[in-house]
Parts: structure tokens; sequence; C-alpha cells
């Protein structure tokens, strides 16, 4: 008969997407190259993309994306790592009654997820519980997790038992978390005037319509999750609009488009406009920079008087809360 899995024989790894090393051209073009040339993000023939990538992309982009991100890093380092390493370590003590591992990865860049994944295997841990960190489900994000996962697994002779958890769009405590880490920012800064015109502007990244027409259910789950923040919140549509960012093709994305409505909710006479990226789990480039510093300018320039970004969930105590909840609800059967 088999012995039973001990409880610390369970890892969890957190992925998000990546990040340069260093915010140098040369480290920006080396994580953009891998990051563009996945097929799940721009679904191009290669022949067709790969000079566009080489020629255009890893130039003048990405020359442009190092100085930005330049704006937005940390003594710490990325945004994003120094974010998720912090998430990793809250949840390390959210979770300690259960003996299980938690590690952060990313999908592009470092530390990969093939690397955290032997890691765990050396330490003993053939149980796996991996966590996409897209609480809405996307091809370019949650499937590319998935298939990375798959790829490792395919190199591999002795495979781990793995679960892994596609999205929670709804989930109460992620609802409840976004709530908190709004009327926080509210309690600090003062309430928006609802009555007299401003704004809670939900903002998530956006993908190409091409996307949505072979069945990416993301729009749905961005607007399933922005549903059930307005009915916490008591704000209506009106209230509280929702919109898509980072824009990067010339292809169709899905609108409205967040730079675009906060230029014309100013000049329609909007005076405050809060923003909240309900979409990315921890601050990262595109909340720092894109809305931060670009739509708060894009804001101010045309005629709004007061700009506020509310800050992402970070490692904030109801993140914790709601993710270790999630955690538990999916290590079911495996802890003792």
């Amino acid at each position: 008969m088999l012995e039973p899995h001990s409880a610390g024989s369970a890892g969890v790894v957190l992925v998000n997407l990546g990040t340069p090393d260093e915010p140098t051209l040369p480290a920006v073009r080396r994580y953009l190259r891998e990051f563009l040339s996945d097929r799940r993000v721009v679904d191009l023939p290669p022949l067709w993309w790969k000079p566009i990538l080489e020629l255009h992309i890893l130039h003048g982009h990405a020359r442009r994306s190092s100085a930005k991100y330049a704006s937005v890093w940390y003594d710490r380092g990325s945004p994003l790592l120094v974010h998720m390493m912090d998430l990793a370590e809250g949840l390390r003590t959210a979770l300690a009654d259960t003996g299980v591992a938690v590690e952060a990865a990313m999908r592009y860049g470092r530390p990969a997820l093939g690397q955290v994944l032997d890691d765990l295997r050396q330490r003993g841990l053939d149980r796996v519980l991996v966590v996409p960190m897209y609480p809405q489900f996307a091809t370019s994000t949650t499937a590319t997790v998935i298939d990375a996962l798959s790829q490792c697994l395919a190199r591999s002779q002795n495979l781990p038992e793995v679960r892994w958890v596609r999205s929670w769009p709804r989930d109460p405590g992620y609802i409840e978390a976004m709530a908190a880490r709004i009327e926080q920012t509210w309690s600090e800064q003062g309430r928006p005037d609802f009555a007299a015109g401003d704004k809670l502007l939900l903002s998530y990244h956006g993908i190409p319509v091409s996307m949505v027409a072979a069945g990416d259910p993301y729009p749905e789950e961005c607007e399933a999750t922005t549903a059930a923040l307005r009915q916490r919140l008591d704000l209506t549509a009106e209230q509280c609009p929702m919109t898509f960012q980072s824009k990067f093709s010339h292809s169709p994305w899905l609108t409205p488009a967040t730079i675009d409505t906060v230029a014309e909710l100013a000049g329609a006479g909007v005076r405050r406009l809060d923003v909240f990226c309900p979409g990315f789990t921890v601050d990262c480039l595109e909340t720092l920079e894109e809305i931060g510093l670009l739509n708060r300018e894009e804001f101010l320039s045309h005629g709004g008087q007061t700009f506020v970004r509310v800050p992402c969930l970070n490692d904030s105590p109801a993140q914790l809360t709601a993710l270790a909840g999630l955690i538990r609800r999916h290590l079911a059967g495996w802890l003792d």
C-alpha cells in the first residue's frame, strides 16, 4: 500500500508574464524577443513576423520600452519581479500551516518556470499547483503558461502530479480584495464625487479582436469581474466604465481604449478620474508607467483636474487572504 503524501510534499508556483533583468536596451531586447516570438502572443506566420520583430520592434520599440522601464524601476529591481517576490513571501506566511512551498516564476525571462519546477523536484516535492497570475483567462496569458508547463513536463523522465488554476474572475475574495484596495485609496485621498460626475475607470489589458473571434473568452471574464465589482461598490456602469489598454499592433483590438476614454472624459468635463486595473494582480510597467504617467498626462492635458491611480493588489492583506483561500481550495486532497 502506498504511503500518503506528507503535508510538505506540494509546491505552489505563481507565474506572471515576465520582465527584463534591467532597464537597458540589450536586456529589453532579450526579453521582447522571447515574449514576442510566442505564437500565442503574436499569431502571425513566422516568415512574416520575424523580420518585423528583428528589424523594427527590437530597435525602435525596444528603445522606447527601455526608457519606460527606467522611469519606473525600483531600487530593488523590476517592479513586477519585486512585487511577485513579496507576494510569494506573503503567501508562504499565509499558508505556513499547510507546509507547502510557494515560489514565483516568469513565463518569459527569469526566474524561468522550468528552473523553478526543477528546483521544486530537487527538493522532493512531487505535487505542484501552478497559478497563472491572471484573474481573467486569455489565450495570450494563461494559455501560454500552460504551454510552457507542458513543454517543461515533456522534457522530464519523472513527472510530478500537476494542477493549475484557470481563472477566478468572480471569486468573492478577489472582488473583496479589489474593493478594499479602492476604498483604502478613497480613505487616503478622498472619495470621488460621483454625483458631480467623477468616475472610477476599470482598465484591463487588451487583446486583438481576432483572438476573441477565434473563441477567446477574455472579454466575457472581464465583464464578469466588472459587474461584480460595480455591485460591491454600488456603482453604475456610467460611474464605473470599463476599458482596455496596452494596444500593441495596428490590427483591431478590444475597445473602448483606455487612452482614448481618458481624453474623452476630461474633454466632457469630468474633473476627477480614478483608475484601477483589475486584471493586473501586481503593479508593473503597464500600471505604473502607462496608467500612472501616460494616462495621467493625457487626462490632465485635456482639461481634467485630478487623476488618481489606484495601486494594484500587490501583497496587500486582502490579496493574500484571497489568494490563500483560492490556493487552499485547489490543494484539496493533497494535504493531510
